[in-house]
């Protein structure tokens, strides 16, 4: 039987708060992150230490040190051989940086969820949940390091696909966030079933696409093809399927994952328009269909951000506001998926139910 909740407070306020300023420090990570991989600084540590990596050069002799180190890499013989140690700096700081932000997050994780547990704010799945957003800030710096390692021998790049994972799954752990705190949010208007099975689609194509733009980065696709809609006076290029074996096409062939990059964004357009244009026949005027046509625009905003940025050869601040427009798409997409269903709340001490407006049902 469905009983209504009556609160004469928001119980997970607190909470909600904590969980959206987790998803600001993860889009600023992404983007911090985006401007490590432009500026090639992305292989200027060459050592993971989690404590004592919060401590940054503190003098020449430490420089000089981080230095000798990065000296050793096939980046530098290959491409930075006339690198000073001043030239250095200014990329060991962003990858610093970087891992700071990262270690920063971890704590912003770890310390709230204690805090929010002991004080018995987390009852019910929201334990679970935390729990589950601390393991992948685990995986995510775990991923990391792994993405690193994979430029250090025999290469002076990441691999393009642990690249494109580490982006993937930092997305995720924003997507999760989200969803978290809207879960426990006061929501304004029913579920539609009808809608949710197409916004959970357009999330997983969302995420796809930001997978596939990781691959786009580690190759560094976009620097090349930069005309539109066709790729250098072809809408559908000679040398897709060049590679061998054939699925490197798919992770290898800068030519193909850009082609797939486009083709991806018009599905996920298409997809957007068709849910928007749905929930506006099967429920006028809703709250659902109002952010339906949201979400389209925000989609199509972002697919002009990524022509813009294609066109004029990647300069760096058009490509950090296409990756900030991904992830920001990301979250809306799943705020609105996650209004798709019924408000869930947690169950609350009884001590602070009482009579007042109802917003919510278990």
């Amino acid at each position: 039987m469905t009983e209504a909740i009556y609160l004469s407070s928001d119980p997970h306020r607190a909470v909600r708060q904590w969980l959206y300023i987790l998803f600001a420090l993860i889009v600023l990570m992404v983007l911090v992150g985006g401007a490590t991989r432009l500026t090639d600084s992305g292989l200027s540590i060459t050592e993971w230490d989690l404590l004592l990596g919060f401590i940054p050069p503190l003098n020449q002799a430490d420089w000089m040190a981080e230095f000798k180190l990065y000296q050793t890499t096939e980046e530098f013989k290959l491409q930075n051989k006339s690198m000073t140690v001043e030239q250095f700096e200014t990329i060991y700081w962003w990858e610093w940086g970087h891992r700071f932000l990262g270690r920063f997050i971890g704590l912003a994780v770890l310390v709230p969820m204690l805090y929010f547990w002991i004080r018995g704010s987390l009852t019910g799945w929201l334990k679970m949940a935390s729990l589950g957003l601390f393991v992948l800030v685990c995986l995510q710096g775990a991923i990391g390091w792994w993405m690193v390692v994979s430029g250090l021998v025999d290469r002076v790049d990441v691999s393009q696909i642990r690249l494109a994972i580490h982006l993937t799954t930092a997305c995720v752990f924003a997507a999760a966030t989200i969803w978290v705190a809207r879960s426990v949010a006061p929501h304004t208007s029913d579920g539609s079933d009808n809608g949710f099975t197409q916004a959970g689609w357009l999330v997983v194509l969302i995420l796809l696409q930001i997978f596939v733009g990781g691959l786009v980065a580690g190759l560094d696709a976009g620097m090349a093809y930069n005309t539109w809609p066709d790729m250098d006076g072809e809408m559908l290029p000679h040398g897709l399927w060049t590679a061998s074996p054939f699925w490197l096409n798919f992770t290898d062939n800068a030519l193909t994952v850009q082609f797939f990059h486009r083709c991806i964004a018009y599905l996920v357009w298409t997809a957007a328009f068709a849910h928007a244009v749905w929930l506006m026949r099967t429920e006028p005027g809703s709250p659902h269909a109002r952010r339906g046509f949201i979400l389209f625009g925000l989609v199509t905003l972002q697919a002009v951000i990524g022509i813009t940025t294609l066109l004029l050869q990647v300069p760096i601040f058009w490509a950090l506001i296409h990756q900030l427009g991904g992830v920001l798409v990301l979250g809306f997409a799943t705020a609105h998926l996650r209004a798709l269903r019924p408000a869930m709340l947690v169950e609350v001490k009884p001590s602070k139910v009482q009579s007042g407006p109802a917003y919510g049902s278990i």
